[in-house]
């Protein structure tokens, strides 16, 4: 059976010149098992990739096809335009150290509107690097502000002052200190960061976020291959890299984006297809995210889809008790950032996110920055913890539990000026 597949999808890939369509992807329990990593110069034919053309004519355009089909779904088109309007504007932010302006992009005229929090160093002389940060609770808990309004759709029950499911005043600023917005400003980067809510509420529900603005006519739910909510909340971080594009302040070849957990999920997706993105920092993004799919340690696969089983599409669930039959792991997503840094951060009692096999995700990926002239992970570089590891693909793993606070941001913030250099001044 695996020798007639290989056959088949050769000959497949020589008529379409290489291109593969949802409709001649074969169903999961077609494919062949593969108890090991697949190699990422690789293609699905087993014709091997020896040139950075090839790797960006054929191997590449694969791995975005088959992630989509099989995992993540399908990602619309983006939009023709998007608007941006500033709402709020206040420019002697944190005593005068920065400007804050509060943005309301809109990319549909009836899908829900994504609202950004973007604070901008005042003393500089030069457009200004920025991380990009998508948040669990609201951009009221960011910084604890008054006119920051409140996200009026489902948020979590473990977000601060939240009361039935929504927001709060009491919530304000309840995350100050694991945003650590004013000390990334007194670093020379700007900060912009939007609620995941705004995109799709973290719920097994369709109708309530950007989905139903996309389905097609007669369409009242997600076909196999449509896109979850993982997809959906990577999709919104393009749009906010849309938006920074049209702001002036902003150094758009110097963008990080930055997410915790499920969010570090959409950060490594989100980067995997937008080269705007010039860096990336999942953080303890676990599985489905930046650990093996293939991996014996921390959460599973068939786990993730039983409790989430919106977070992907349809597909997915075909690998539950048959990850060997993936034709990728999430390595091959780290391969599409390829040459731009990326950062896996984690922490050492996180074991549901499988810090090791993070780290193994990485070293398998490099081949591909190697093939794109770049180094990847520093060799003999196995993690020490509380020292950052900043090469190409970086780690970094301290001490502690799942969350983000300031210890991980001080590795964010010199892991960003290895790789863009330095803020000026600073």
């Amino acid at each position: 059976m695996s020798g007639r597949f290989h056959v088949a999808v050769a000959l497949l890939l020589i008529c379409l010149g290489t291109s593969l369509f949802a409709a001649d992807l074969p169903d999961a329990s077609q494919l062949p098992s593969r108890p090991q990593l697949p190699d990422p110069l690789v293609m699905l034919s087993g014709e091997k990739i020896t040139t950075p053309a090839q790797w960006n004519e054929m191997r590449r355009p694969e791995l975005k096809q088959l992630f989509q089909h099989y995992m993540y779904g399908y990602f619309p088109a983006p939009p023709d335009k998007i608007t941006a309007v500033v709402e709020v504007q206040d420019e002697k932010y944190f005593g005068g150290k920065a400007t804050k302006k509060q943005v309301t992009i809109t990319y549909h005229p009836q899908a829900p509107k994504i609202n950004v929090l973007l604070i901008v160093p005042n003393h500089r002389t030069r457009k200004a690097p920025v991380f990009v940060g998508i948040n669990f609770c609201g951009n009221h808990t960011v910084v604890k502000d008054s006119q920051i309004p409140l996200p009026t759709t489902w948020i979590y029950k473990s977000c601060p002052g939240c009361e039935k499911e929504r927001a709060t005043d009491a919530g304000r600023g309840g995350q100050v200190d694991v945003w650590n917005a004013e000390q990334t400003i007194d670093r020379g980067y700007a900060l912009a960061t939007f609620y995941n809510g705004d995109l799709d509420p973290d719920q097994n529900d369709f109708t309530d976020g950007v989905h139903p603005h996309y389905f097609k006519a007669g369409q009242t739910k997600p076909g196999p291959q449509d896109w979850g909510a993982i997809a959906a909340w990577a999709w919104g971080a393009h749009r906010v890299v849309d938006y920074l594009h049209m702001n002036p302040d902003i150094d758009t070849d110097r963008i990080a984006l930055v997410g915790h957990s499920r969010l570090g999920k959409a950060t490594l997706l989100a980067g995997a297809f937008d080269e705007r993105i010039d860096l990336l920092i999942p953080h303890q993004a676990g599985c489905g995210g930046t650990a093996p799919s293939r991996g014996k340690i921390g959460e599973p696969v068939h786990r993730i889809n039983t409790v989430f089983p919106h977070w992907f599409n349809d597909e997915f669930p075909k690998f539950n008790d048959h990850t060997d039959r993936l034709p990728f792991d999430q390595h091959c997503l780290v391969g599409l950032c390829a040459p731009r840094p990326v950062l896996f951060s984690n922490a050492v009692e996180d074991t549901w996110a499988n810090p090791d096999g993070q780290f193994e995700m990485l070293q398998a990926a490099t081949p591909v920055y190697r093939l794109l002239g770049v180094e990847g992970l520093a060799p003999n570089s196995r993690p020490e913890i509380g020292k950052l590891i900043d090469s190409k693909l970086g780690y970094f793993v301290r001490a502690g539990k799942h969350s983000m606070n300031l210890e991980d941001w001080q590795a964010f913030w010199a892991f960003a000026d290895k790789h863009f250099g330095k803020p000026e001044g600073k």
